[in-house]
């Protein structure tokens, strides 16, 4: 199996090969991979490595659920990451003769499935921009962080197709980067007029550019349509509102998580305070002080428009919008 090395981009393109779970645990947790419907697909392989290394061995189930149990630790905010897991888990009941087609099979089957979906996405959110619409994006929701075109940037790529979108503005991302670092490499390649924005200058972008659109991809959707997504998603939702741009989330329905009442039920995942020093050039700081370095912020559902998935474009009150993906029924 091999990923590209998303922490080296866009300075190098490195592809690292990795040949068991515990090596695919830790690229996710490490950050060479990232984007919650790319961080599933890897522990869906990482699956297919752990029965290939154990599947002929005594006591194998135990082995392979122990690594699916560290793979599903290694970045907990994500519900793709459960969710393609328990995909891979539900197999293992299989005969094992078949078990390493099946296993393999079906991680490919995600992936394919997700490029499929990704054009649905950007077709969808797509259709709900108006022509000349300046749009901003936090993060990397892309094809780096998913299968193919991306979740948020399937819309901004179609758009920009349909000629809808005049320009992109695209907040950092800090600590990583993943904005400027990321999403901007990536509407560059593509041809897609991007600005570049210091995080702290979002506001007032929006006041002075003229922003119709806030747009960005989800790590998990509560039940009421909170949503989990890279800190600083909320703040800018709060912006966008103030400002009357509308906030579009874009995220497979597999991101909506019907378990979770509302957002305070989603785990938030705490980093090392030391990408906030290494950000910042600093190796250490006073003994005094303390760095607190959440990955991802809750955005409430009173301050999106639309959340967009392949069954369909939602909108407030999204308890009620949502209920029939309980039973698979589209919107």
């Amino acid at each position: 199996m091999y990923l590209l090395d998303q922490r080296r981009l866009p300075a190098a393109e490195t592809w690292l090969r990795l040949d068991s779970a515990p090596e695919v645990a830790e690229a996710i947790r490490n950050m060479v991979v990232r984007g919650a419907p790319a961080i599933g697909f890897a522990a869906a392989f990482g699956v297919v490595l752990s029965f290939q290394q154990h599947g002929s061995a005594a006591g194998w189930r135990n082995r392979v659920d122990s690594d699916i149990e560290m793979l599903a630790a290694a970045r907990p905010t994500a519900v793709n990451l459960a969710w393609s897991l328990a995909r891979m888990a539900k197999l293992l009941s299989a005969e094992s003769g078949k078990l390493a087609v099946s296993l393999l099979d079906e991680a490919q089957d995600q992936l394919v499935t997700d490029r499929e979906q990704n054009l649905q996405l950007g077709q969808a959110g797509a259709a709900l921009i108006e022509k000349g619409s300046k749009v901003m994006t936090h993060c990397n929701a892309g094809a780096l962080a998913t299968a193919g075109y991306g979740t948020a940037l399937a819309v901004v790529r179609v758009g920009h197709w349909q000629k809808k979108i005049e320009q992109v503005f695209v907040g950092e991302t800090r600590p990583w980067f993943q904005g400027s670092r990321l999403t901007a490499w990536e509407l560059a390649k593509d041809g897609i007029p991007v600005t570049v924005l210091a995080d702290s200058a979002a506001a007032q972008a929006m006041r002075e550019a003229g922003i119709n659109w806030l747009i960005v991809g989800a790590d998990r959707i509560a039940a009421n349509g909170d949503v989990a997504n890279k800190i600083g998603t909320y703040a800018l939702a709060v912006v966008a509102r103030y400002h009357g741009a509308k906030v579009m989330v874009v995220a497979p329905h597999a991101t909506v998580d019907m378990t979770v009442s509302d957002g305070s039920g989603i785990p938030i995942e705490e980093r090392s305070a030391d990408e906030i020093l290494a950000a910042a050039g600093i190796e250490s700081c006073l003994p005094e002080i303390t760095v607190a370095n959440p990955v991802f912020d809750i955005t409430p559902a009173a301050l999106i428009d639309f959340i967009v998935t392949e069954k369909g474009v939602f909108q407030a009150p999204f308890d009620k919008a949502f209920k029939g993906l309980k039973t698979g029924k589209t919107a």
